[in-house]
Order: structure tokens, then sequence, then C-alpha cells
């Protein structure tokens, strides 16, 4: 990527680094040309709405992950491709680590609280990984249905966000990833063994 494409590109990686670094409130104009040695001037003219490059930084997280996930699942088959999905959100894969994105994923949402364009760009992007999710799951145990798919990939969403929020932001030991991991597991089988009560409609992933 070159010309504005790759200077947006630096200005959101400058971005990034700092809320890696300290988290919110939103860096200043001057913090983020000094994160990105580039001028303040030139990331007005791109940037006048801090929620423009918030989004993009959104966008590149996301892209991070999308591009791992790809690479990662191609030349797998069978449980070994759900299994990897998994692992790889935990970083417990030694060949595909997950980025260095905790504090900056955190950062967006709170930011998500005060803007409803960011809001609505983070709840895309969780939405299309628990939409894949679902069909990963359903070709895995094709005795679910499509609404008990739907709940798990909630439910795994809701304890990757949440353990990564622990490690993060609170500063557990990144091991607890081991404990998240495990609890995925028995949510399937709670699924697959039919434990469950039935909870009725309930619209997964919908606003």
């Amino acid at each position: 990527m070159d010309g504005n494409g790759g200077q947006k590109k630096q200005i959101a990686e400058g971005l990034t680094g700092l809320l890696q670094k300290q988290g919110p409130p939103h860096p200043s104009y001057s913090q983020i040309a000094d994160s990105s040695n580039l001028s303040r001037q030139l990331i007005r003219y791109y940037f006048d709405q801090p929620e423009d490059l918030m989004c993009l930084v959104c966008d590149m997280l996301a892209e991070a992950y999308q591009m791992a996930l790809v690479n990662g699942v191609e030349t797998l088959k069978g449980p070994k491709r759900l299994q990897f999905i998994f692992d790889f959100y935990f970083d417990l894969v030694d060949d595909a680590r997950k980025p260095d994105d905790n504090q900056a994923y955190d950062a967006a949402m709170a930011f998500a609280a005060g803007s409803d364009r960011i809001r609505t760009n983070l709840r895309g992007q969780y939405t299309l990984l628990g939409q894949v999710l679902q069909l990963e799951v359903k070709m895995q145990y094709p005795s679910l249905s499509l609404d008990d798919c739907a709940e798990i990939s909630y439910l795994f969403v809701c304890i990757m966000y949440g353990h990564w929020k622990m490690v993060g932001s609170l500063g557990l030991a990144d091991d607890h990833k081991l404990i998240a991991r495990r609890a995925i597991d028995r949510i399937i089988a709670s699924y697959v063994n039919n434990d469950l009560a039935k909870l009725g409609t309930v619209r997964v992933w919908e606003a």
C-alpha cells in the first residue's frame, strides 16, 4: 500500500501503538503525529473526525485476525478447522500467534460506549466472527441446530473477549486462557449432550 492509503495506515498504526501503551482517553493529534512520524497537520487532513481514525484502527485490527484465520484453516479439514479457530483466539497456536492488541481493543470498546459509528463497526466485526463460527460449529456438529450453533458462537466471543480484557486491563496471568479455552469445549459438550433447557426465541447477534 502506498500514497494516501499508506499514510493513513501509518497513522492508524501509530494510534494503535499508543492505545496499546496507554489505552483511553483518545490520544491527541500531537501524540499520534509523534507515534506515526507524520505531521499533525497531515493527520488532521486525513482524519478531521477522530471517529474516522478509530474506525480505521478497528478495521485494521479485524483484518489481522481475518488474514491469520484464512491462512490457518485453508489447508485444514474436519475437526482441526474448529480446533484451530478456538485455539488461535486463545493464543494457543505456536505458529499462528494472536495479534498483541488487547489494550487497543479495550480502548476501542471504551470509545464505542460514546460513539454509534465505532459501536456499529465493532458490533459488525464480532457479528461476522459469530456467523463464521456458527457455520463452523454446524459443520463439526451437524446434530446441533443452527440456533444452538449461534448460541455457542456468542458464548465463545463473550468468553474470549472477557478473558483478554481480564489479561489486558486487569493484569491477570495469560495462562488463564487455558481455563477459558477448556470452557468452550465444556459448553459445546453441554449442547451436544442436550443438557440445557431451551431459552425460547433469542435472536443471536442482532442489535
